[in-house]
């Protein structure tokens, strides 16, 4: 069970965004975050921008900033439903890795991906250590479905926009959450809601194709 985190997760903004307001560059991210959502940049450019606002600041002020990280409702209670039913939680996102390291942690998902920043005496270097694209992001969910002896067809992914549409084209059932018109065209269904618990009635589906 693949989750989003920007946009799904961290409702009408991106984690990415929230720490920019922070490091004092959120205005360039976000004209280059409208460019990715368009199409007109890609992945790469916009995380090579927005690394380079976190050259020289310390891990720790990153860690400790993220528990204002603003979020959906009923991202544990949903968790723990996925559990409940036999299904496993995974963070599937383009979020930076000490994002999802940090949601993983707090809400017990199984595991997490996303871009790496470089890190260097316990400080940002300001340069991406490990790039991540949505085709990683579906590649890293694939993995995580061979690992643990499931067919693509048998998982289900939650997203908002375009960086879910490789994964939506490949999971047996695709949950568009107050999304994106191109995430909206390619999902399975569409919930627009405050509250990610709305989304657990569709994932009963799964859950009933797969006992």
């Amino acid at each position: 069970m693949f989750f989003d985190v920007d946009g799904t997760l961290v409702p009408g903004t991106s984690s990415s965004a929230f720490l920019a307001h922070f490091l004092g560059h959120h205005d360039e991210l976000a004209r280059a975050e409208a460019g990715y959502a368009s199409g007109v940049l890609n992945n790469h450019h916009v995380a090579e921008l927005d690394a380079a606002g976190w050259a020289g600041v310390p891990v720790e002020r990153i860690d400790g900033r993220l528990d204002a990280l603003p979020l959906v409702p009923g991202i544990p209670e949903t968790v723990a439903w996925c559990r409940l039913n036999g299904l496993v939680p995974v963070l599937a996102t383009l979020a930076w890795s000490p994002v999802g390291s940090y949601l993983a942690g707090r809400f017990g998902f199984h595991s997490y991906c996303g871009p790496r920043p470089e890190i260097a005496d316990g400080r940002f270097t300001g340069r991406v250590a490990q790039h991540f694209d949505e085709y990683d992001k579906r590649d890293f969910a694939l993995a995580q479905a061979r690992e643990l002896g499931l067919a693509p067809h048998s998982c289900a992914a939650v997203g908002d926009s375009r960086s879910d549409l490789p994964l939506f084209a490949k999971v047996g059932l695709s949950v568009a959450f107050n999304s994106s018109a191109d995430a909206r065209a390619a999902a399975t269904v569409a919930v627009d809601d405050h509250d990610l618990r709305s989304v657990l009635g569709v994932l009963g589906r799964l859950v009933a194709t797969t006992r």
